[in-house]
């Protein structure tokens, strides 16, 4: 330690970190709490299924969203032409290297099934073999 000159203690220049410490957990902490609330997607409202079998969601899932006004999006980017879906699904397939030929598909509690239904042929006109339709569970009983 600093030795004493003339009844002065000598000046410590090392950084307290201890404050630096505080910060950083109180934003982590912060973080931690923040990020289940966010909601990546488009605003679609779910019908529910009480019979629903939870699937392990796939890092790398792809999914179409159908808006309660019929429209379609992709990843998050609307799509004004469906039937330039399955070339826009097998693009993102390509540059993501996927191999899993999967798409989930959310669709609006509201719609009609005809509009559901031509959505699914355009997701299978991409070579898609499995299409999970994602719903929130249901609070019933089995």
């Amino acid at each position: 330690m600093g030795a004493k000159v003339g009844g002065a203690k000598e000046l410590n220049s090392e950084p307290n970190v201890v404050p630096l410490c505080d910060i950083l957990l109180v934003l982590l902490i912060i973080f931690m709490v923040v990020a289940p609330m966010v909601k990546k997607g488009v605003n679609v409202t779910l019908p529910e299924a009480v019979h629903a079998v939870d699937q392990p969601e796939a890092e790398n899932l792809l999914t179409v969203y159908i808006q309660q006004d019929g429209s379609v999006s992709f990843n998050e980017k609307l799509v004004e032409d469906i039937s330039k879906l399955p070339f826009l699904i097998e693009e993102q397939m390509e540059d993501k290297k996927i191999q899993e030929m999967k798409i989930g598909l959310k669709a609006d509690n509201n719609l009609t099934y005809g509009r559901i239904q031509e959505v699914m042929t355009e997701i299978r006109n991409a070579g898609i073999d499995v299409i999970g339709l994602l719903v929130d569970k249901g609070t019933g009983s089995d």
